[in-house]
């Protein structure tokens, strides 16, 4: 009877331990389980950053990088280097239970090493709309915070549902997003970036360019002449990338005075805050459309 009464314990302890795990599919299809819900957590990128507090876990967070600036509360998180190299020594002092990394801009022989060092490593890179709000949820599911993530998430999609019925059937505009200035780079159409420009009834000038992120000269955008230039900056408020623009006065932007600057980090991260910035470009581009002949 007691071997019995034993047996029955030792399967219920069993049932009760694979209840408590937490798995979720990352952005390289890999299967991260956790024994139970992250309570330290490691965001490696600005982006992942957000994401984290997005999904509701912000108060988990114990470890970011440069720049994690939004939302202001991650400016007090304890900094362990940049995303392009981590200060490894004083990440693993803080112990965190769940690393969230960059698939393309965290070093990978530095998220190899975490993973030596038995740490989870949940490796994030949403590309499209639907992929931020998938990255929210899998996120709250790692830290037990699946209610919240799930309504961050259902916000996001039906913010973005509603600008793009907005702009549906609206003339197309062409356009030139500019991610960087040295070297000059802009986006194709597989990018999040270029996704946004389509939903905002943009047609991307080097939408169809086979690098994700393309690098450009003076002359491409000179032939491609678009109607409108858009430009991230390096900072919250910096205008002087669509300054060298004006110096060639033959491009349909510049005589038309579409020049326009949209924070870089409402665009270039893969975050909920992603639907501000579309309605900012959104609304450049219906400028843009009204003033055409």
């Amino acid at each position: 009877m007691v071997n019995k009464w034993l047996v029955g314990l030792a399967a219920a302890l069993c049932v009760s331990a694979a209840r408590a795990e937490v798995c979720a599919l990352d952005d390289l299809d890999r299967e991260v389980c956790l024994s139970a819900p992250a309570s330290r957590i490691a965001a490696l990128s600005p982006g992942a950053t957000e994401l984290v507090y997005a999904a509701g876990a912000g108060d988990r967070v114990v470890a970011v990088v440069s720049y994690s600036d939004y939302p202001p509360e991650a400016r007090d998180v304890v900094s362990v280097g940049s995303h392009t190299r981590l200060d490894l020594e004083a990440l693993v002092a803080l112990e965190p239970d769940l690393a969230i990394g960059w698939v393309t801009g965290n070093p990978a022989e530095q998220l190899e090493t975490l993973e030596a060092l038995d740490m989870a490593v949940f490796y994030i890179e949403p590309r499209s709309v639907d992929g931020v709000a998938g990255a929210i949820e899998r996120l709250a599911t790692l830290a037990g915070t699946e209610a919240e993530g799930r309504r961050v998430a259902e916000r996001f999609l039906s913010d973005m549902a509603a600008l793009g019925a907005q702009y549906a059937g609206e003339a197309s505009v062409d356009t030139f997003y500019q991610v960087w200035d040295s070297p000059l780079m802009s986006v194709n159409d597989e990018h999040l970036i270029g996704q946004v420009i389509r939903l905002c009834g943009g047609r991307n000038v080097f939408g169809e360019l086979g690098r994700l992120v393309p690098r450009l000269d003076d002359e491409a955008v000179l032939a491609a002449d678009p109607a409108v230039i858009v430009a991230g900056g390096m900072g919250e408020e910096n205008r002087d990338w669509l300054d060298h623009w004006t110096r060639y006065p033959e491009l349909r932007a510049v005589q038309n005075d579409h020049l326009y600057f949209v924070p870089p980090s409402l665009l270039q991260r893969p975050t909920p805050r992603l639907a501000e910035g579309a309605r900012l470009l959104c609304g450049h581009l219906a400028t843009a459309r009204e003033d055409a002949p």
